[in-house]
């Protein structure tokens, strides 16, 4: 039998393990070793160790837990939740105020975060009790809510950028320059459907209540922006700058901001053993994860070039027509199909290096745009319904009045939002490619 058959089969193969709810990195490994011994009689894998090697001794990787360390423990000393309240303090007036601070908050969360699932669950806790309470309609509460825990995803320093740039083989800092603009551009066409929703439908998303905003003076209220809202917007912009403007490598800035958001803890006084405790074994999890399936994927991706997988992939390019965007658009459907069943870590390690080989030798097509693109696309995956993992994450922790029918139909207008700015980055790749370009990378 052609050994890209085997190729197919591996395929086949990973997505029925998958569907049985066995843990994917344990799929990964298990049908790569499989299909790896049936048709090299396992001696492929003496190039293993070596692959592995490359990827626990990689030095950019370790940003990863630092980056994670970072976005947890803003997350678990409850600093999220007071910007969220002073920021909506600030809103208050507008009809829509609350959803606007929601958004933001979202951007702050995504650059502070990058990790989708610890976002959506912050944000759900602290906003969606408050914003029904104040007389938002639910489903644009969900929905506000759902869409800014997802912009980790696209927002640097995102952990799918990092993971992205290892993969690609692209500079964290190219990446993360390229993601800045679409990603403030999405969080701003965000906020434009909120204020028109506010103009024409106001009592859906009514203004904080006058008799409350008047219980905090301005003055209170720009102590508390100064104590609150100031510290980590300039921890950010420290990270975030130093990497984009080459002052330090990713993994030394991550460093900063995770030394930073626990001085930041303690400044604040929400520093204690049962805080640091929990920080630690959550960043500890969740890093252990991602690099369980990316040295699991190395099984599968070594096993899959053997059986000529990579021409198997080339071949199925050649039946997609409208040449380099037809194949294009026809991976990100793909890739956006693949977000019902999967998470972006599985996506990015399994599904991604299918692709690189034929869109890397497309020479008029830059990969730090393909690369913005696949993340943008796994944002998008995330909140559609019915299996969006953001939905799914909402509904795990939302309060008893709120259904699934709520969650569903508060995420659909994000979603077309989502679909718009992927198409205008599409369109106009400049917006991704501007900002590299003027700093240098």
């Amino acid at each position: 039998m052609p050994l890209e058959y085997y190729a197919l089969a591996m395929i086949v193969a990973f997505f029925v393990l998958v569907m049985t709810g066995i843990p994917v990195g344990f799929v990964v490994a298990f049908v790569g070793f499989v299909f790896g011994f049936i048709g090299f009689d396992g001696w492929l894998f003496e190039l293993l160790p070596s692959r592995i090697y490359g990827v626990v001794s990689n030095y950019t990787l370790l940003a990863i837990p630092l980056f994670v360390f970072m976005g947890v423990m803003l997350e678990r000393s409850k600093i999220a939740e007071r910007m969220l309240d002073v920021i909506g303090h600030l809103c208050g007036g507008l009809p829509g105020g609350m959803a606007l601070a929601v958004i933001i908050v979202g951007v702050l969360l995504g650059a502070a975060t990058g990790i989708v699932g610890a976002a959506i669950v912050t944000l759900t806790l602290m906003a969606l009790p408050t914003l029904v309470r104040r007389g938002y309609k639910k489903t644009v509460a969900c929905g506000t809510i759902c869409a800014a825990g997802t912009l980790g995803q696209i927002i640097p320093p995102s952990l799918v950028l990092l993971v992205l740039a290892d993969i690609m083989n692209l500079s964290v800092g190219s990446l993360f320059a390229a993601a800045l603009v679409p990603g403030l551009l999405l969080a701003g066409m965000y906020l434009a459907y909120l204020l028109v929703l506010a103009f024409f439908f106001s009592a859906d998303v009514p203004a904080i209540d006058e008799q409350e905003r008047a219980a905090v003076s301005k003055r209170e209220l720009g102590k508390d922006f100064a104590k609150v809202v100031v510290p980590p917007l300039l921890l950010i912009f420290a990270v975030l700058g130093s990497i984009i403007g080459g002052v330090a490598a990713p993994t030394e800035a991550a460093s900063v901001g995770a030394v930073g958001a626990l001085l930041l803890t303690i400044v604040s006084g929400r520093m204690s053993l049962p805080v640091l405790s929990e920080t630690v074994k959550t960043s500890l999890r969740i890093s252990c994860m991602i690099f369980f399936v990316l040295i699991a994927s190395q099984v599968f991706a070594l096993a899959f070039r053997g059986l000529d997988g990579e021409f198997l992939i080339e071949a199925m390019f050649e039946w997609v027509p409208g040449g380099m965007y037809g194949t294009l658009i026809f991976m990100l459907l793909l890739i956006f199909f693949l977000g019902f069943f999967l998470e972006w870590i599985q996506i990015s390690y399994i599904a991604v290096p299918l692709f690189l080989p034929f869109l890397a030798s497309q020479g008029d097509m830059s990969m730090v745009w393909v690369a913005i693109l696949i993340a943008m696309n796994l944002q998008t995956s995330f909140l559609t319904p019915p299996f969006g993992w953001s939905l799914l994450f909402m509904k795990g922790v939302a309060p008893p009045g709120i259904t699934t029918g709520d969650i569903y139909k508060g995420a659909i207008p994000f979603v077309l939002i989502q679909i718009l700015a992927l198409a205008l980055i599409i369109v106009f790749p400049d917006v991704v490619l501007w900002l590299p370009a003027v700093v240098g990378w």
